[in-house]
C-alpha cells in the first residue's frame, strides 16, 4: 500500500481516501498500516515531533514507538535506471565509525551501504553491487582519495573521472589555511578559489607561472640543529602546490565531455547529506537501530 494518501472528500457523513499512487478510493477509517505509514512518513521527512504526532493521532508516545518500530518503513528495491549515469560516489560519517557510502545518479540515491571507515574496499564492493545490478555509467565524480581514483581507473579504465573542485579547494584550504600569511600562499589560495571559474588550459598556464615565480622560494630548506637533518621550510605551501599538479589531469574532465553533463562537484550527495542529518538531529537521543531505520529510509527517498 503506497504511503501516498490524501483525503479525497467526503460521504454520507464519512471521510473518503485517495491512493495517488493507483487511485485507489475508499471511505470509512483508514486501515492501521495506512496511518502508521503517514505518521512515519511525518516524523521522518516532515520534522513533525513524536510529541506533535501524538497529539494529531490521538495515540500515546510509547504506541507510535511500538508502531514505529514495527513499521517496515523502506522498501530497498534497487531500480536500475534504463540510461548509464554520471555516477557520484561519497561518504560522510555521523561519528566515528558509524557511516554511510552512497552511489547517486539522476539525482536520486541508486544504492548505499553502512560503513565503519572510507576505505577502497567498501567502494569496491559498493561498484561491484551496482554492475551486478547491471547499471551503466556515462561517467564518475568522486572526492578525490588517491586509493578511491586509482581503484575506478583500474575498473573502468575507459570511464570519464571528474574529480570534486569543491572538494580540491578545501584539501588547499587544509594545508594553507583560509588565511594564509605568506604571499606565496596567500597567491596560490586565490588561484585556487578561482579554479571553477576557469578551464583547464587557463588554469594550468596561471599554476605553471605561479610555480615559476616561486620555485626558488619553494626549495628553500632549514636546518634542525640537533639532528643535523634539513627539511623544507614552507612544506605546507609545497603540498597545496603538489595537490592541484597531481590532481590536475582529472579536474577539468566534465570540460573535455560536455556532452555528457558531468557534474564537477560532489554536492548532489554532499547537499542530501546535510539534509538528512539535520532532520535526525531533530530526534536527539535515538536509539541506534531507529537511527539507521530513519537514515535509510530519508535515502531510499530523496
Amino acid at each position: 500500500m503506497s504511503i501516498e494518501i490524501k483525503k479525497n472528500g467526503r460521504r454520507n457523513r464519512k471521510q473518503r481516501y485517495k491512493c495517488l499512487s493507483c487511485h485507489h478510493r475508499w471511505g470509512g477509517k483508514k486501515e492501521k498500516h495506512d496511518w502508521i505509514a503517514e505518521a512515519y512518513e511525518q516524523y521522518t521527512l516532515k520534522r513533525q515531533t513524536l510529541q506533535n504526532l501524538s497529539e494529531t493521532y490521538g495515540k500515546s508516545l510509547r504506541t507510535l514507538q511500538k508502531y514505529f518500530d514495527q513499521h517496515a518503513a523502506v522498501i530497498g528495491e534497487i531500480k536500475v535506471p534504463d540510461d548509464a549515469v554520471n555516477l557520484i560516489l561519497d561518504a560522510t560519517f555521523f561519528k566515528r565509525r558509524e557511516g554511510v557510502l552512497v552511489a547517486r545518479g539522476n539525482k536520486r540515491n541508486l544504492m548505499w551501504r553502512e560503513i565503519e571507515t572510507e576505505s577502497v574496499h567498501v567502494y569496491e564492493e559498493l561498484l561491484s553491487d551496482l554492475e551486478i545490478s547491471g547499471m551503466k555509467f556515462l561517467s564518475c565524480t568522486i572526492d578525490g582519495r588517491r586509493g578511491i581514483r586509482e581503484l575506478i581507473r583500474r575498473k573502468f579504465p575507459h570511464l570519464p573521472l571528474q574529480l570534486c573542485q569543491f572538494h580540491q579547494i578545501q584539501i588547499v584550504t587544509r594545508y594553507l589555511s583560509k588565511r594564509p600569511k605568506l604571499t606565496a600562499g596567500k597567491e596560490l589560495r586565490s588561484l585556487t578559489l578561482m579554479l571553477v571559474h576557469m578551464n583547464r588550459k587557463d588554469f594550468t598556464g596561471k599554476l605553471e607561472a605561479w610555480h615559476e615565480q616561486w620555485k626558488d622560494f619553494l626549495k628553500e630548506k632549514t636546518v634542525n640543529v640537533v639532528t643535523n637533518r634539513w627539511s623544507y621550510t614552507h612544506r605546507r605551501i609545497r603540498s597545496a602546490y603538489r595537490s592541484l599538479k597531481t590532481n590536475l589531469p582529472w579536474i577539468f574532465t566534465f570540460q573535455d565531455f560536455p556532452e555528457l553533463h558531468i557534474p564537477n562537484t560532489t554536492n548532489s550527495c554532499d547537499g542530501s547529506f546535510a539534509h538528512w542529518k539535520n532532520k535526525i538531529r531533530i530526534h536527539r537521543g535515538l536509539r541506534k537501530d531507529r537511527k539507521q531505520k530513519m537514515m535509510h529510509f530519508f535515502l531510499e527517498h530523496s
